[in-house]
């Protein structure tokens, strides 16, 4: 490393550059553990049935999350970000999305629009609450 670049240490992240860590991680098919508080909160109000709406503790959430996502057929290859709106708490976003990609049991391409209000201090994500359009996602699974 050049004397001239810096590398931002956690406590520097702001909740935007968290998110676009989260986000490239996503698009890289890599965990997101490392950008986890340990006692996150994560919740999706609209989760599909069967599936928790509220997870709480990091290494609980990656025990559910990532067998998930291993199983997902789909390759992501687009994460557009729509808006991100700040909010009153500078640890508070309120981010629009939508996460492209191939379905890869059928070579079909496919997207779904999500809205996220991430909470982040000390450069990882504390609460995560995610707000899918579960209607779009089955229509692709279908």
């Amino acid at each position: 490393m050049s004397a001239t670049q810096h590398v931002l240490s956690p406590r520097e992240l702001s909740p935007r550059e968290v998110f676009d860590h989260m986000r490239r991680r996503w698009l890289n098919d890599e965990s997101i553990g490392d950008l986890l508080a340990e006692d996150v909160v994560l919740e999706t109000p609209f989760a599909p049935p069967g599936r928790p709406t509220r997870i709480e503790g990091r290494d609980r959430f990656l025990a559910i999350a990532e067998p998930q996502r291993a199983a997902l057929p789909v390759r992501f290859e687009a994460a557009p970000v729509l808006a991100v709106h700040d909010t009153l708490d500078p640890e508070v976003i309120v981010v629009e999305y939508e996460l492209a990609g191939t379905i890869t049991t059928t070579g079909r391409k496919a997207s779904a629009p999500f809205i996220g209000v991430l909470r982040a201090r000390d450069g990882k994500i504390v609460q995560w609450r995610e707000y899918q359009h579960t209607q779009a996602m089955a229509a692709a699974l279908a």
